[in-house]
Parts: structure tokens; C-alpha cells; sequence
């Protein structure tokens, strides 16, 4: 039997999908289809005051390195300062967390979900928009909408005041 060799998957520096979910701007770097499920990989803007409301996602690891800026990451276990080179883990098993760009700067970061998944509730609420460009992010009526999707994917969220 012949050893297929899978060849090396390259995106660019403009390719991906990007998109613009709750006001920030992400773009697929690689997703489940192209890993097999194993993980998925995403490029993070986060504009100054932006950053996702608390939630938690039992079924799966997300990491996140800052490639530059700063967010502040706040779980059930505390909160810390995130600056340029660190790196994040939120292990799976369902701990509530958020982050937010508390700075006047765009934060950049690099996201890594194991296995894939969260690329697809990304894709599944998000808007194309242009590397770079941010949208408005959404208001409670489309929170709300956003509810039932959440859950398909896994994913459980909470009311913005829900860490303190």
C-alpha cells in the first residue's frame, strides 16, 4: 500500500474568509475541513473596546497569542493582562471567560481552536467584511439572534455584567 503525503496547506497573507462577529474583524487562517476536524486557526482584530461577551465552550481548547496590543481576559478564575507575546489558554471543560481591548489600539492575536468548530459559528454569524475593516458590533436584539446559534455550535453565552 502507498504512503500518501498530504502537501502543505499555504494561506497568504489576503486569503481567507474574513468577517466581521460582534464588531471585530476575523479571518479563517485554516479551518476543520482542511484539518480533519483537528483545529482551527483564526487572525484576530480587535478594535479599542471591542472583544467578545462572556461564554464558555465545554467541548473544545482555545488558545490565543498576541501578535500585538493588549486584551484583558476575564473567566470565572480571574482576570489578567494579555500584552504583545502572550499567550492565552482556555482549556476545554466549559470555564465562562471573555476578553476586551481596553486600549486605544487594535490588539491583534492569533486563535487556535482544538478540534475545529468555532470557525463555523464564526462563519455562520459573521459578515465579510475586508481585513482591517470593522462593522458595528451588534446590538441586544441581535444578541439575541445569535442565542440559538451559539448552542449549535456548542457554545453557551452569558449576559454581559455575568464576570463582575
Amino acid at each position: 500500500m502507498e504512503n500518501v503525503k498530504n502537501p502543505p496547506v499555504i494561506t497568504g497573507p489576503q486569503d481567507g474568509r474574513t468577517l466581521s462577529v460582534v464588531g471585530d474583524t476575523y479571518r479563517i487562517l485554516i479551518s476543520g475541513k482542511e484539518t480533519g476536524g483537528a483545529f482551527a486557526t483564526i487572525d484576530m482584530l480587535i478594535p479599542p473596546g471591542g472583544g467578545p461577551g462572556p461564554h464558555a465552550h465545554p467541548g473544545f481548547h482555545e488558545s490565543f497569542y498576541v501578535i500585538d496590543g493588549e486584551i484583558e481576559v476575564r473567566s470565572e478564575a480571574g482576570n489578567y493582562t494579555a500584552g504583545k507575546g502572550s499567550f492565552v489558554l482556555i482549556p476545554e471543560g466549559g470555564v465562562v471567560h471573555c476578553f476586551h481591548n481596553k486600549t486605544d489600539r487594535v490588539a491583534h492575536l492569533l486563535c487556535t481552536v482544538a478540534p475545529s468548530g468555532l470557525e463555523e459559528f464564526f462563519m455562520e454569524i459573521g459578515t465579510p467584511v475586508a481585513f482591517g475593516d470593522f462593522a458595528a458590533p451588534p446590538d441586544m436584539e441581535a444578541l439575541k439572534k445569535i442565542l440559538p446559534v451559539a448552542e449549535k455550535y456548542g457554545q453557551k453565552l452569558f449576559p454581559p455584567d455575568y464576570l463582575g
